[in-house]
């Protein structure tokens, strides 16, 4: 199912919000990390009435996220510009993931600082493919992917880093911040860089921020470069940027990870 249907199908039944994840979703036996926050995203905004642009959100992934998932959002607290909203995500084993969104609108400002720089990459028609087929990491045929700088996971082959272009396959998909959760979610921890073999990862947390509320790029793609800052006693923490095509920084994010290698 494309990613743009599968939003359509979230429904509403006495103030909670419902749906069904197809296989084609699935990491392991779980629906995909970013898939579940785009979906607890996309449930918020429907619940609460003309909320502002988000700018910065934190999701706990509690548990798996499998059969039918039923999502509630809590306006926690709205002031004059921002918003706070509380959402949980629950499936047949209870929690799958606990999300915590700030809502605000732009002000005036005598600020206008930004020093982000974007890397100098290849365009993304001159770099290698990506993704490669992998058992149980279905999700993963959702996306189209380019390594620009960096090295590909399982290749022990220097700093754990991958600098990637990714785009939807989704030929009906507008650049909106609910799509562009569910790709920044899509490469594997950058400390897989390091694996020997192919071994379990599992998403524990993860915080975003958004610098713009003004989402478009070319083609669809959007570059992504992710760095893992440790990898020790079975975790690993990773710094991550997203700019859009024309280098303007659009996300940052931070990510705690298991990992069984």
């Amino acid at each position: 199912m494309e990613f743009t249907r599968l939003i359509a199908s979230i429904s509403e039944n006495g103030g909670l919000y419902g749906v069904s994840v197809t296989d084609d979703w699935l990491q392991g036996r779980t629906a995909y990390g970013g898939l579940a926050a785009a979906i607890c995203l996309e449930s918020a905004r429907r619940a609460i009435p003309d909320l502002p642009p988000l700018r910065s959100a934190q999701f706990s992934f509690v548990g798996p996220a499998s059969g039918p998932l039923v999502i509630r959002s809590d306006l926690l607290r709205r002031g004059k510009s921002t918003a706070f909203v509380g959402t949980d995500l629950s499936g047949d084993a209870g929690l799958a993931t606990r999300a915590t969104f700030c809502f605000g609108t732009a002000r005036p400002s005598a600020l206008d600082y930004e020093e982000c720089p974007a890397p100098e990459v290849a365009p993304p028609d001159e770099c290698p493919g990506f993704f490669r087929h992998v058992a149980g990491l279905n999700f993963t045929q959702h996306f189209d992917g380019k390594l620009a700088a960096g090295h590909p996971p399982i290749s022990q082959a220097g700093a754990p880093t991958m600098t990637l272009w990714l785009k939807h396959r989704d030929p009906d998909l507008q650049p909106s911040i609910v799509s562009l959760l569910a790709l920044a979610d899509a490469p594997p921890p950058a400390a897989a860089v390091l694996f020997s073999k192919f071994a379990p990862i599992s998403t524990m947390t993860w915080a975003v921020d958004l610098f713009t509320d003004e989402l478009e790029t070319e083609n669809g793609w959007w570059l992504v470069r992710t760095a893992a800052e440790n990898a020790t006693a079975g975790y690993s923490n990773q710094a991550m940027m997203i700019w859009n095509a024309a280098g303007k920084p659009v996300l940052a994010a931070r990510q705690s990870i298991a990992v069984f290698q």
